[in-house]
């Protein structure tokens, strides 16, 4: 296995490999022109605009290219050679990141809105509010989980009225999951992630 590493995509190569595996070179010859697979969405289209910059900023440097023979059908070739089965069967859907850190949380989710091949938008926001420290993600149905989650909030504004204190983010969590068990076998399509601050952080 040969890696190519430094900046501006010079050939300085170095190898990771044990001593006793076979290996063999990669060839980084496309890296000496990766204009032609790295091209910036400045160059010259269909519509003769080569000579159009925002605010008349430089064409954007290309960025380096995977060091294999065939960097644009690199991922039809591997599933054709059936070496890695499943490795390439890439899962479509909503795709929802939360992450922990020192000062909070962190949720990230995609936004396109699709049904089969059909894209409806580009631009849904997927991320609910639930309360100022609590958020839900979309997952599924949009209707559903624009309502049970919306429904939430109402069970965790109650909470925090009649016990003078904010739902914890477990207790709204189980609230939610003891809602869609009552539902399971009915068609709801909901796959979302409640997360937030608590006391307990």
């Amino acid at each position: 296995l040969w890696v190519g590493r430094s900046s501006r995509c010079a050939q300085t190569q170095r190898s990771l490999a044990p001593a006793d595996m076979a290996v063999g070179p990669v060839d980084l010859s496309f890296l000496s022109d990766p204009g032609s697979f790295a091209k910036g969405h400045f160059a010259a289209d269909d519509h003769g605009a080569d000579d159009f910059r925002p605010m008349g900023g430089p064409e954007p440097e290309g960025f380096c290219m995977a060091p294999v023979e065939n960097p644009k059908t690199f991922c039809a070739d591997v599933k054709k050679t059936g070496l890695a089965p499943g490795l390439m069967d890439f899962k479509h859907g909503t795709t929802t990141l939360g992450f922990v850190f020192q000062g909070g949380i962190i949720i990230a989710v995609d936004s396109r809105a699709s049904m089969g091949s059909y894209i409806g938008s580009q631009t849904v926001k997927k991320v609910i509010e639930i309360n100022d420290f609590l958020l839900g993600t979309m997952a599924g149905g949009a209707a559903d989980c624009s309502f049970w989650e919306r429904h939430l909030n109402r069970l965790c504004r109650l909470h925090e009225l009649r016990t003078k204190e904010r739902i914890s983010v477990a207790a709204a969590s189980k609230l939610l999951a003891n809602i869609f068990f009552q539902y399971r076998g009915q068609g709801l399509s909901c796959g979302t992630m409640v997360a937030g601050w608590d006391k307990k952080g």
